[in-house]
């Protein structure tokens, strides 16, 4: 009777241990669990944010001027200042790369002035450069393509170089009215 007792001791003892109605709660809350977690995971490269990029348009823009602002075609509209650079040669075209933004007279393709120290950023047709002492803003303002230079901070000074409020590309240039100076003996 004794081996009966004790058998039966540890049979309940196994049973009470071992509740199914446990086991089974707990799984489904952990498969609950993953599926919540597989459902409200983002994705992480989706949501990655890529750094913008500086237009290559902007490593060769030169200077333009607003000629009639009546016009409605924006090659008539626009076009080369032609004192800016056929007379005085003061004027000053850009590039912008990664690196640096470097002002060129547009005469003297030597007489240089580099910007090294600044960030940028992009939103929509509007880029945005900042260096300690100044902010500026390119805006494209026509497809032409037609970008405005706006110079936030402390003045920009530089000798022989003049900074336009207008640029296009190199390659629009000849587009636009007046873009030779011909025999200009001036």
């Amino acid at each position: 009777m004794k081996n009966v007792i004790t058998s039966f001791s540890i049979v309940i003892i196994l049973l009470a241990s071992c509740s199914p109605a446990t086991e089974k709660k707990e799984s489904k809350v952990d498969s609950a669990n993953l599926k919540t977690k597989e459902i409200s995971t983002p994705d992480p490269v989706k949501n990655a944010v890529e750094k913008s990029e500086i237009p290559g348009d902007f490593s060769t823009l030169v200077p333009i001027d607003l000629l009639n602002s009546k016009n409605t075609n924006v090659y008539e509209k626009y076009g080369i200042e032609f004192s800016g650079n056929c007379y005085s040669c003061d004027l000053a075209s850009v590039s912008i790369t990664k690196k640096s933004i470097r002002w060129i007279n547009v005469c003297d393709e030597k007489d240089t002035f580099e910007i090294h120290d600044f960030s940028y950023s992009t939103e929509g047709n509007k880029t945005v450069f900042k260096t300690p002492e100044r902010t500026y803003i390119l805006t494209q303002i026509d497809k032409a393509p037609v970008y405005e230079l706006v110079i936030e901070g402390q003045k920009l000074e530089m000798k022989n170089k003049r900074v336009s409020a207008y640029f296009t590309t190199k390659k629009a240039l000849p587009l636009f009215t007046e873009h030779d100076c011909g025999d200009f003996g001036g």
